[in-house]
């Protein structure tokens, strides 16, 4: 054979042998998320997305029940080295799952080699991402607590300025006065957010207070907010006392009662806006909406906010190979790069070359909310704290009780303390 049939039999057997290996190099990532409805449907297309931009890795994602059974699932699974190579999670559960073990770090060169850096992050997202000098997750989002207002009803209490937008209220009886004029003006609710037992919305607001009152939540395994705390709550309880809100809604009753234009304001979480959104484009929603950050009712700008990551399990005894980190790493980075559709949920994103994009600047209503990045607080370190824990669990059984005028305000928060008393003198779980 001559040395060009040679040469020309050489390149087909590459070319035969090259296909067969490149399918077998296909790396396939499963995730978990706790993520549904329309951050659900995002996700889902950011996977879809990635995964038609390229042929080396292919993420299967798997959707799980949020809450509490999430999180069980996702530490039972990791213990024993069966969960999943990435996962969706909470920053504010970070003290629990990488200080319990469940979650694997994720090194510098990963980072690096993924083309991602701290510093491309917001400083808060980026900080609450770390434990014990590590990191352990990549921020996506923040979604804190902001203000919904009906201009109807709104502008017949006299509230808006000459242009349509909600006059500065700033101080809590300057809030509570907003609330009253509603009530007054148009016989409807100043204000709803969902107040039944089980609640949630009541302590992301009382922490909200703490911290901008510098009330420490615990100190030293003990609750430290004082007079504080039972105050915040008390004032809290006055809106509702005074028929400024009705008691006893759930969240799907506190949110059709705002959508249904029989509420001047809500007090909620940034994801009800594709919802506004979606009534507003189908012309069903009946009043025209505005947001603003949660108003500074005392000493300074802190509410509470709670942030997606994506985050890699530490799988005990199947140790992630260097191809899989890769894999992981390139689909994070992916999202990271590509997130301006998942700010359509609401969310304030935490990558901030894509966050203060002109495109994202001009993103509505976001735009009116997007400088709460600096002001956001978490709920504090501790192995009980965060979305579903045990902590705000238990707060949800007894601050609830206030607002509806069952239990006074100090009663409900000794009843709680109680409670909770053995969960934050306990040793942080190994799992």
């Amino acid at each position: 054979m001559t040395p060009l049939a040679l040469r020309l039999a050489g390149a087909v057997l590459a070319v035969l042998l090259s296909a067969p290996m490149a399918a077998r190099a296909q790396v396939e990532v499963r995730m978990w998320t706790l993520l549904s409805g329309g951050d659900g449907a995002r996700m889902s297309e950011l996977v879809q997305r990635f995964n038609a931009s390229q042929r080396e890795v292919r993420v299967v994602s798997t959707t799980l029940k949020w809450g509490e059974p999430f999180y069980t699932k996702l530490i039972t699974s990791s213990v024993v080295g069966a969960g999943p190579d990435i996962a969706t999670v909470h920053l504010s559960r970070m003290t629990n799952l990488a200080g319990g073990g469940v979650l694997r770090p994720i090194a510098p060169h990963e980072l690096q080699d993924a083309g991602l850096a701290p510093s491309d992050f917001y400083p808060r997202q980026w900080q609450k991402s770390q434990h014990a000098g590590k990191t352990y997750a990549v921020p996506l989002d923040l979604h804190p607590l902001v203000l919904y207002y009906n201009k109807t009803l709104v502008g017949r209490a006299g509230l808006l300025d000459a242009s349509g937008v909600l006059r500065p209220i700033e101080g809590f009886d300057a809030l509570t006065d907003a609330f009253r004029a509603v009530r007054q003006a148009t016989g409807r609710p100043g204000m709803t957010m969902e107040s039944s037992q089980s609640s949630y919305a009541i302590w992301r607001l009382w922490i909200t207070m703490l911290a901008q009152r510098n009330a420490p939540l615990i100190e030293n395994r003990r609750f430290a907010y004082g007079p504080a705390g039972v105050d915040s709550l008390a004032r809290i309880s006055s809106w509702f006392k005074a028929g400024y809100a009705q008691p006893g809604l759930d969240y799907a009753a506190s949110t059709s009662q705002f959508m249904g234009g029989n509420a001047g304001f809500m007090i909620n979480g940034v994801w009800e806006v594709p919802e506004m959104v979606r009534a507003t484009r189908q012309g069903t929603l009946g009043f025209e909406y505005g947001i603003v950050p949660l108003p500074r009712m005392f000493g300074n700008d802190s509410v509470w906010a709670d942030s997606h990551a994506f985050a890699i399990p530490a799988n005990e005894g199947r140790p992630m190979s260097q191809q899989k980190a890769r894999a992981v790493m390139r689909f994070i980075a992916f999202v990271s790069k590509h997130s301006l559709g998942w700010a359509e949920g609401g969310h304030v994103l935490a990558y901030r070359p894509v966050a203060e994009s002109p495109a994202a600047r001009a993103l509505q209503p976001n735009s009116a909310y997007a400088g709460v990045a600096r002001h956001v607080i978490y709920d504090p370190d501790a192995w009980y704290m965060g979305a579903a824990g045990p902590l705000e669990a238990m707060a949800s059984k007894y601050l609830p009780a206030a607002l509806s005028s069952q239990l006074a305000p100090a009663q409900a928060l000794r009843m709680f303390e109680t409670e909770a008393a053995r969960l934050i003198r306990k040793r942080p779980p190994r799992y």
